[in-house]
């Protein structure tokens, strides 16, 4: 360790007299690139030979119980491995990435560039019904926080190499370098400057050439278009957008429900067991749910939909139209409620292949609908259509969903549709839930970074650096004469008043004693108590800067008290929070 440090030290000190910042962040997104790439493949890989290992010997028209053990034998090797090796929370990996560019000047801890591969691996393995993406995503992030922390880098620069790392594992996962570096820039919200698009493309072509290079050349999915676009389908394309908008919202409110119910559950190992239960008889009733769900996927493009009754008790209905349609949103509803129990159970995983196990099923069940008497619609591109749909509408990212399908599939000749499914499911979603449920807990804490840098930059300012605590105070029960002795040793026109105990009272403006504060015939008369008035507005210790900035703008101030249960803190200046403003700005801004 001591050699790799001084290593370290060496480079930094030559990399300052030779580069400069610009030219380093170059050269490192190609490495980020490069690593989380190489996450991206393990992981993949791991999960594939692990899920290969213990379903080898299931049979397709026979019922498997050991679906019923597996999932919550992985749950709990999962929680086990986190409580007592890891000893830190990795679940719902984008949101911990958003949380560290939002509240931890980017930071983000060594031991999550490889546990979150380790505890995926083990979940999804086991056939925890999530995906792996976020936890590569948080995996190639905190390759990228911890390369910039150990290079002394910028905050701005930082942020973009968490940007790098993102963008890579998604390149890297799925050979989409176009996705990924939208992902970065619609999901964690990166900025779409040169400075930040050229590493992004830098690190996610890389990664995607690593993939093509260890992978070959294949796409993710296996998928031929069945008919050219058709204009007389633009309606039925409309009518699945809504659908995949209005189960994207079902998808979002029911895993936040199913969820918060886990967490009120104070046994963690109570949480394994009743999970676990639950988790195997969804995959025993519905083998499809197993893992990331991507070999359904592959036989509804392969035209072989009715399949994914296979290896279970209802496989004999297969060829029933009406049931099989039933199934598929059955399916449909409790895939939202196997994916929230595995990640509230503790298994690790995300919702980006349940998002489009789920958009693949929705194309299925709107066109089988409609082909119910006949060929309608051509169904391959409707389950490839509802997986960008349901995508746009979970993740709220639609140009992510439309360029992530089009690359995994080569799906190129139905970027038409893609989009207006993509565009109407988002469209839909937006009055709804204005959130995803990437950014949803963290816009509850007013803590979000968002591409509107006035927003983003109030988010990164602190309260505690802005609050002036140089103003003398006063006591409620002090004179008026001893109110002006407090006066001659003040700078500022401003006396915050406080009991004997510090408890905030009010205020006395200079303005307002000024034409009498010299008249010592009222110094022993006329109390603080009577002088002093209320601010129009009361600031807390835990406030966020745009609530206080709302404050400011709404009561028409320039100062206002902080205070902490009912006790003097301090005060916020509008000139301070400005000059604060300003600086972190011009740091937010960098070049």
């Amino acid at each position: 360790m001591k050699k790799l440090n001084r290593l370290a030290i060496y480079i930094n000190s030559w990399r300052l007299k030779h580069l400069n910042e610009r030219e380093v962040l170059l050269i490192l997104s190609f490495i980020v690139g490069l690593l989380s790439g190489f996450a991206a493949i393990i992981l993949k890989n791991l999960i594939h030979h692990l899920s290969k290992l213990l379903t080898q010997n299931f049979t397709s028209y026979s019922e498997s119980y050991q679906y019923l053990a597996y999932p919550g034998i992985g749950i709990l090797i999962t929680v086990l491995y986190v409580r007592y090796f890891v000893k830190d929370d990795i679940g719902h990996g984008v949101t911990k990435v958003l949380e560290s560019i939002a509240s931890k000047k980017g930071r983000m801890r060594a031991h999550n560039m490889f546990t979150s591969i380790i505890s995926s691996t083990i979940t999804i393995g086991f056939g925890g019904s999530v995906g792996a993406e976020a936890p590569v995503v948080l995996t190639g992030s905190s390759i990228g926080s911890n390369i910039a922390r150990r290079f002394n880098l910028s905050y701005h620069t930082m942020t973009v190499l968490i940007g790098c790392g993102a963008a890579a594992a998604i390149a890297g996962i799925f050979k989409a370098p176009i996705a990924g570096m939208l992902f970065a820039i619609e999901v964690l919200m990166l900025d779409m400057s040169m400075s930040s698009l050229l590493p992004l493309m830098i690190s996610a072509s890389t990664a995607a050439s690593l993939a093509y290079f260890l992978m070959g050349s294949a796409h993710h999915f296996d998928f031929q278009i069945d008919k050219a676009f058709n204009v007389a389908n633009i309606p039925w394309y409309i009518i699945l957008g809504i659908f995949c908008g209005l189960f994207s919202y079902l998808f979002t409110t029911g895993n936040l429900f199913v969820e918060g119910r886990f967490r009120k559950i104070g046994n963690p190992y109570l949480r394994v067991i009743i999970g676990g239960i639950m988790l195997g008889i969804f995959v025993f009733l519905f083998p499809s749910l197993w893992g990331e769900g991507y070999f359904t996927i592959d036989q509804i493009l392969s035209d072989v939909g009715s399949n994914i009754l296979n290896n279970s008790l209802f496989v004999g209905f297969k060829d029933d139209k009406l049931i099989l349609i039933g199934m598929i949103f059955l399916i449909m509803i409790v895939k939202i409620v196997a994916t929230a129990t595995t990640t509230g159970a503790g298994g690790s995983g995300g919702i980006f292949a349940p998002s489009l196990f789920l958009g693949g099923l929705a194309g299925f069940f709107i066109s089988s609908i409609l082909n119910i008497n006949g060929n309608l619609v051509p169904a391959r591109n409707f389950a490839l259509v509802g997986m960008a749909g349901m995508m746009a509408g979970v993740m709220q990212s639609p140009m992510t969903a439309i360029f992530l399908i089009a690359e995994i599939t080569g799906g190129f000749g139905l970027l038409i549709p893609l989009m207006i499914t993509s565009a109407t499911a988002y469209l839909t979603i937006k009055p709804l839930q204005p959130h995803s449920l990437y950014h949803l807990r963290l816009a509850q804490r007013g803590e979000l970074i968002t591409h509107n840098k006035d927003k983003a930059v109030l988010t990164l300012l602190k309260l505690k650096n802005v609050i002036e605590t140089d103003l003398l105070t006063v006591n409620i029960n002090s004179t008026l004469g001893e109110l002006v002795r407090i006066i001659s040793k003040s700078k500022r026109n401003i006396f915050p008043v406080t009991d004997h105990e510090g408890i905030f009272c009010g205020i006395v403006l200079l303005d307002d004693i000024r034409e009498f504060m010299f008249d010592k015939v009222r110094y022993p008369t006329t109390m603080v108590k009577d002088l002093m008035i209320m601010p129009p507005e009361i600031i807390s210790t835990d406030e966020k800067m745009e609530n206080v900035m709302k404050k400011f703008s709404e009561s028409g101030a320039w100062n206002l008290p902080v205070v902490n249960n009912r006790k003097y803190i301090g005060f916020i200046s509008k000139s301070t929070i400005f000059n604060a403003y300003r600086a972190e700005l011009v740091r937010f801004s960098e070049e």
